[in-house]
Order: C-alpha cells, then sequence, then structure tokens
C-alpha cells in the first residue's frame, strides 16, 4: 500500500487499517447478530465514501444496524423518521429572523451530522425526497440562497419499506443512482433468531466507540489507494458495460455508478485484509451497486425486482473473471 494506506490511526491497539476494519465490524457485530456479511457491506460502502439504501420488510434489523454503526465509528449521528408531512426544511434546515440582529440566521437541521439515519425513506413525498439530494451528492445544502458545508465524513444509511407497503412514494431513479449500495438485511438463521427471542431482543446499549472521525477519513484514504490491476478493472467496466445493452434492461449502470462500483471494490479489498482487489471483489459487489440502479424493460417497479436480479446474475454468468 502507498504512505496513505498505512498511515497509523490514532489511538490505543492494533492501528492498521485492516486491523481497524476488524474492531468496527465486531463492535457492531455485538448488538446486530448474524449478518457479517451485510455489517461488512456497510462498511465498504461508508469506506467508499457512499450511502447505503436497506430496502426489506420492517423488524428485520435495519434501524439498529445503522444507529450501531454511528456508534462504532464515533461519529455524529441524527435520525429522522421520515413522514407525509415532513418538509425539506425539516432537514436541511431554516432561515429565522433574528430582530436584534436584524438579519436571518440559519438554523441547521438534522443532515448536520456525519452519520444520518433517514428511517422509512420512501414513505415521505417526491420533494422532501429530493432535499437529501445536493446533501448527498456533494455533501452541502443551498437554504436561500446561502451554501452550507455538511460536516465530513458523511453517509447517509437509509431504510425503506418495499413500494408495494401501503403510503410509499418510490424513490425517483436520479435519487436511488445516489446510494452506493443497496443492501437487504433478510431474515436470521432459525438458531439466531431463537436466541435472539429468549433475549428479548438485541442488546439496547449501543456499541462502545472503536474508531473517531480522524480514523474513519484515514480508512477511506487507505481504500482509495487499494491496487486495481488493469485485468480487474477491464473487468468491472465489462460487467457495468453489459448492462447497457442487455434486452431485458430498459436502463443500465451509469458512468457515475461504474466509478462507485470502483470504489466499492477498494473498500471491500481493504475490509477483507487485501492491499490489492480480485475478482472476487468485482463479482461480490455487482449486485449491490447495479440492483437499485438498473430497470427492466417494460417498467421498473418493484414486482420486477426478481427479474432485474436474475438478469444481473445471468450477466454474471456470461461474462468470464480474469485468470
Amino acid at each position: 500500500m502507498s504512505g496513505a494506506a498505512v498511515e497509523m490511526i490514532e489511538g490505543g491497539g492494533d492501528s492498521r487499517p485492516e486491523a481497524l476494519c476488524r474492531d468496527i465490524v465486531a463492535a457492531v457485530e455485538r448488538v446486530f447478530v448474524g449478518k457479517r456479511d451485510v455489517v461488512e457491506e456497510v462498511l465498504v460502502a461508508i469506506l467508499a465514501r457512499g450511502h447505503v439504501l436497506f430496502e426489506d420488510v420492517p423488524g428485520v434489523g435495519k434501524t439498529t444496524l445503522a444507529r450501531a454503526f454511528a456508534h462504532a465509528l464515533g461519529l455524529s449521528h441524527h435520525r429522522i423518521q421520515f413522514a407525509s408531512d415532513l418538509l425539506p426544511a425539516d432537514i436541511v434546515g431554516v432561515s429565522i429572523w433574528d430582530g436584534q440582529a436584524r438579519q436571518f440566521e440559519f438554523k441547521p437541521g438534522p443532515v448536520f451530522c456525519n452519520v444520518l439515519l433517514a428511517d422509512e425513506i420512501n414513505r415521505t413525498t417526491p420533494r422532501t425526497q429530493s432535499a437529501l439530494l445536493e446533501a448527498m451528492a456533494e455533501g452541502r445544502v443551498t437554504v436561500d440562497g446561502h451554501t452550507h458545508t455538511l460536516p465530513a465524513p458523511f453517509v447517509v444509511l437509509a431504510t425503506q419499506n418495499p413500494r408495494e407497503f401501503h403510503g410509499t412514494y418510490p424513490l425517483p431513479e436520479s435519487q436511488l443512482d445516489r446510494f452506493l449500495l443497496r443492501v437487504s438485511v433478510g431474515y436470521l438463521e432459525a438458531e439466531q433468531e431463537l436466541a435472539l427471542i429468549a433475549a428479548h431482543g438485541a442488546p439496547t446499549d449501543p456499541p462502545a466507540p472503536v474508531a473517531h472521525r480522524s480514523g474513519v477519513e484515514s480508512l477511506q484514504r487507505a481504500a482509495e489507494s487499494v491496487h486495481v490491476a488493469r485485468e480487474v478493472l477491464a473487468y468491472l467496466h465489462a460487467l457495468a458495460h453489459a448492462t447497457r445493452g442487455h434486452r431485458a434492461l430498459e436502463l443500465g449502470l451509469s458512468t457515475r455508478a461504474a466509478i462507485g462500483f470502483y470504489r466499492a471494490v477498494q473498500a471491500r479489498a481493504l475490509v477483507t485484509g487485501r492491499s490489492y482487489a480480485t475478482p472476487d471483489d468485482v463479482q461480490r459487489m455487482f449486485l449491490p451497486i447495479a440492483s437499485h440502479r438498473v430497470v427492466a424493460a417494460g417498467g421498473g417497479s418493484s414486482s420486477g425486482r426478481a427479474a432485474v436480479d436474475a438478469v444481473l446474475h445471468q450477466i454474471l454468468e456470461s461474462i468470464a473473471p480474469p485468470l
């Protein structure tokens, strides 16, 4: 790794990037058990400077997972419960007239934090959903013509119920594209679920911080320095390109999505303890990167989600990885 990749993380203990990644995963798993692959995918998105969309039925621990990450990373965090009457100002903030100073004073909204938990994001109107677009894409918000920079790092961990649930508003493609990964938590294995039921649910105490802001930023820089061989990059590009010409897909991966794909592959290599990316990293990140971005020919409703995933699996099988 380059100098940036091996930069020492402040604090005690093993300060190597791969060791800190293990510590973060272990801390989250003290609260969110039985889903290591999901925990690692969320960490990948954070290290790749991306946002995560959790799409699943209610009650499988999406909110618990997002809150556990905020605590384990030692970052400031806020939670917004999205509802039909939520307004954009409730998210980004508002300018209020100060009579004594005779000027408007900006009161920042909950988006001003490091980790924003956007709970049930598709239960609010498209107008309010769009209030997050600039924040997610550029790390800033504009209110009354004035631009305000958000704290860094900034990550949105958003949950949404399946679209067929009552009272939901589908996220537009432009906003879906801002989420680096779509993650499905799913149900626990039987034995793990039995233990959780007997314990009356997950522990209520959040995990102790094992990182902090500068440590997370150091991990992000380390991820950016992971080596991706030209053959692995060509394989990544071939998969992205295949989504654009497939007869069963109306919309494939954009160039922005391909860049995010590349960053996610680098981050996954770091999380798994390597300084170089492999074709397996590409294969493992392809569906989380693509499943919420591509649109099936003839319509993009969630009723075609299984069909979309089947097409993506077909693309994976049709393109041979480099040896």
